[in-house]
């Protein structure tokens, strides 16, 4: 009888999440222009709120109904009501999936997702699960971002659930549009992981695909939300994270394989990237792979 064997997929993933809050605001209340290179999921808990997209139209909704902006989308949020108060929970969310970021784009965000609906649904519990973990005393902050995190997690799988059976028709772009947004990330990520990371522009990318570059950043921005050069800088930082994260390679080496001009241009770069030093998040990083106790200590892989 021959053993069943199972191999469990390599998972390399990074979620952010931030500017999360449940908030009751006055009759009147508005909120400035704004776009964010990420998604934002807006709930409406008591009252109606509107949101308008700059250059498209305005939304209003109410309890139970949900919104997801996507990336990239200038937009104001209000009040409907200027007596009236109104309660609602948001929060931000980026993901480093091209592929769910097109589907969520495409199918379901800016647009309002109606209480009845099965998507509106999953975010309203979403987000108040969120609320409720966040009221309580008795979790540290490191078991609350895990349970945020899952809780995350479990919505960005049912959005794909969801999408799946959708059937395309309302899709927001092409096939032939999201292939050559395809092809451009592709590009973008081969070019970010070779050995010794040259300098490569837009251009040549788009040179090599036959396509211009107004036309090759337009169709990118349109499938994917954000735009090509914001892309590159997501996979360069991840490549950084993991070049930084071994403890072999020193600042120097990382700068090099990075294809840095200097180490102070590329601890300029990373810190504008995480917030840190280069040598911060090493630290950071040695520490947490450390394995300590009475008889031994070191590395872990």
């Amino acid at each position: 009888m021959t053993k069943r064997f199972v191999s469990l997929p390599v998972v390399e993933s990074s979620i952010y999440i931030f500017g999360g809050h449940q908030r009751t605001v006055p009759g009147g209340w508005s909120f400035f222009e704004q776009k964010h290179q990420v998604f934002e999921l807006m709930c409406t808990i008591e009252g109606n709120q509107t949101t308008e997209i700059k250059g498209v139209s305005e939304y209003t909704y109410g309890p139970g109904d949900a919104m997801i902006i996507s990336p990239g989308t200038l937009h104001t949020n209000w009040n409907t009501s200027k007596t009236d108060e109104m309660t609602y929970i948001t929060f931000h969310f980026n993901i480093e999936s091209l592929e769910l970021k097109s589907e969520i784009i495409s199918t379901m965000a800016n647009k309002v997702l109606k209480a009845d609906t099965e998507i509106a649904q999953l975010a309203m519990q979403t987000a108040q699960q969120m609320v409720s973990d966040s009221e309580k005393d008795d979790l540290s902050s490191e078991k609350l971002k895990i349970k945020v995190q899952i809780n995350l997690l479990k919505f960005l799988h049912g959005l794909m659930i969801y999408n799946e059976h959708q059937d395309g028709s309302q899709s927001k772009f092409s096939e032939r549009e999201a292939q050559t947004a395809r092809e451009i990330a592709t590009m973008i990520e081969d070019k970010t992981e070779q050995d010794e990371l040259s300098h490569f522009s837009f251009g040549d990318i788009c040179r090599e695909l036959g396509i211009s570059q107004g036309h090759g950043h337009r169709v990118f921005k349109k499938v994917y939300g954000i735009t090509p050069l914001h892309y590159a800088d997501e996979q360069k930082y991840r490549k950084a994270k993991l070049l930084l994260g071994s403890p072999e390679n020193s600042i120097e080496e990382v700068a090099y394989k990075m294809g840095a001009s200097s180490i102070s241009n590329f601890s300029k770069q990373f810190k504008k990237w995480s917030g840190i030093t280069p040598s911060k998040y090493q630290r950071q990083m040695i520490g947490k792979r450390s394995v300590k106790n009475v008889k031994e200590g070191g590395y872990f892989e």
